[in-house]
């Protein structure tokens, strides 16, 4: 079975982004950066919400060429990689992308079910929709060191906790990740 894997940039307070949405405070730096370039190029497909799969598209694609050459490298990345994304309001998606807009709890269970590599899930509210279901085995947290007081949180209210294990903490200039997984 496919392991699902949920990684965001979380301030310590725990937003993902700020209250105007704004995220320009987790930008990574290169060794940051290397890391997330090194780390997608393993997986086999994402799955995006909506909103973060328009984020993704508004940019990666279309890198300029006089950007950092390992935002070029992750631009040829994002676009090449299998996607799939979920939304029941896009008619309409690119880059080696497939919509699905019914059942997305079904459809990650067929997904993982039918392999043995590594997916993961992106944008906070898609990935909130499958905590409860206890579809994601992995979280990797990159904390930045910053408080914002506010925004969109990394975990939603949820009816029922869950456990989780640490399994690994690296330190970087710009964040520290926590690996945890799911018991």
């Amino acid at each position: 079975m496919r392991k699902l894997v949920y990684e965001f940039t979380a301030s310590l307070d725990g937003y993902i982004n700020d209250r105007g949405g704004g995220i320009d405070w987790a930008a990574p730096d290169e060794e940051l950066h290397q890391f997330h370039n090194d780390r997608y190029r393993d997986i086999e497909m994402s799955l995006h919400g909506r909103r973060l799969y328009e984020l993704m598209a508004d940019y990666w694609p279309h890198v300029p060429e006089d950007a950092p050459p390992i935002q070029r490298e992750f631009g040829r990345l994002w676009t090449q990689k299998p996607k799939v994304v979920f939304s029941r309001t896009l008619t309409d998606v690119q880059w080696n992308s497939r919509l699905v807009s019914a059942n997305a709890v079904e459809e990650v269970r067929r997904l993982k079910a039918e392999g043995d590599g590594v997916i993961e899930v992106g944008g906070a509210n898609f990935a909130a929709s499958l905590m409860p279901h206890g579809l994601i085995d992995e979280y990797q947290l990159f904390v930045a060191p910053v408080v914002l007081g506010g925004g969109t949180p990394l975990f939603p209210p949820l009816d029922d906790g869950f456990r989780l294990r640490l399994t690994e903490t690296r330190r970087f200039d710009t964040a520290v990740m926590l690996r945890y997984v799911a018991e």
